[in-house]
Order: structure tokens, then sequence, then C-alpha cells
């Protein structure tokens, strides 16, 4: 029982960064270069390399040589169900607060 509560606190502190968590949503369309991530993201292509290399250590991601370019995917779809989790989790924090300040005014 304890290797799955490791897994889950490693792949939480993977997940645990905004740029990573932008990263898996781009790749959702599809996989994507470091160049067509930097782009989106506009910002480095070292910070964004740096984020993939942790992200493949965690085996988020897969990479694919092509030429001169590599290809990143998401390793496990299943990975989106979990971000989609987090995002109706947001929503439903987001509805309450709004529904304690229309309360008070």
């Amino acid at each position: 029982m304890a290797a799955l509560q490791d897994f889950k606190a490693e792949l939480f502190k993977a997940l645990g960064h905004p740029v990573r968590l932008r990263i898996l949503e781009l790749l959702e369309s599809g996989e994507k270069t470091v160049s067509e991530l930097q782009a989106v993201l506009e910002i480095e292509s070292s910070s964004v390399s740096q984020q993939l290399s942790l992200m493949r250590v965690r085996q988020l991601v897969d990479a694919r040589k092509h030429g001169t370019n590599v290809f990143y995917t998401v390793r496990d779809p299943s990975i989106f169900d979990l971000l989609a989790t987090a995002r109706q989790i947001f929503e439903h924090q987001l509805a309450q607060m709004n529904s304690v300040l229309d309360d008070e005014t």
C-alpha cells in the first residue's frame, strides 16, 4: 500500500508546476515539439526542455525523434481525466466563493 501512496505523491509533485500543467494541456491536442510549446508558452526553450525532461523521468510524456525535431506526447491519456477533475474542483470552489459573495451583498 505504501508504494501506491509514494506513486501518488510523486505524480502530484510532477504535476505541481504551472508550466508542466500547461504543457500537458497543450499536448492534449496531439504531439508537439519544444519549439511549438515554447511559442505558445512564451518562455525560453531551455525552460520548456527542462520541464519536459522532468516529465519524461516521471513517465508523464514520451519523446519521438524525427529528423532534427523531437515530438512529445502524453504517455497515459488518463492524465487528461485527472486534469479535467482538477478543473471541475476549481469550478466548484469558484462557484461556492461567488455564492458566498452574492449572499454578502
